[in-house]
C-alpha cells in the first residue's frame, strides 16, 4: 500500500457515519484477531508435547520443563519441580538434547 491508497483510505473513513464506522470497526478488529491467530498458530506448530523448552520470566529467571499441553494461545510447560506455567510460544526456546 502506498501513500495515494492511504489517503484513499483516509478521506473514505472521513465521509462515513457512525454506523458504518461501528461495522468498520468491527471488520477491522475481526481482522486483526484472525491475523493474531495465524501468527499463534505457526508460533505453536514449532513445538510438540514432550519437548523440553525454556523461558525467562520477568524477574530474570530462566525456566526449563517439559512441554504438557498446546493450548489455544499458550503452552503448558511442567518444570521438574511440578510448577506448571502457561507460555505464549514466542518466548519459548526448545533446549537441545532434551
Amino acid at each position: 500500500m502506498d501513500r495515494r491508497d492511504t489517503g484513499r483510505i483516509e478521506e473514505f473513513i472521513k465521509d462515513l457515519g457512525q454506523e458504518e464506522l461501528l461495522y468498520l470497526n468491527r471488520l477491522i478488529v475481526e481482522r486483526l484477531k484472525l491475523l493474531s491467530q495465524a501468527r499463534a498458530t505457526v508460533a505453536m506448530a514449532r513445538f510438540n508435547i514432550g519437548e523440553l523448552v525454556r523461558f525467562n520470566t520477568d524477574g530474570g529467571r530462566t525456566i526449563t520443563g517439559r512441554i504438557i499441553k498446546l493450548n489455544k494461545k499458550t503452552i503448558s510447560i511442567l518444570t521438574n519441580d511440578h510448577q506448571r506455567w502457561n507460555v505464549a510460544p514466542v518466548f519459548l526456546e526448545r533446549v537441545e538434547g532434551g
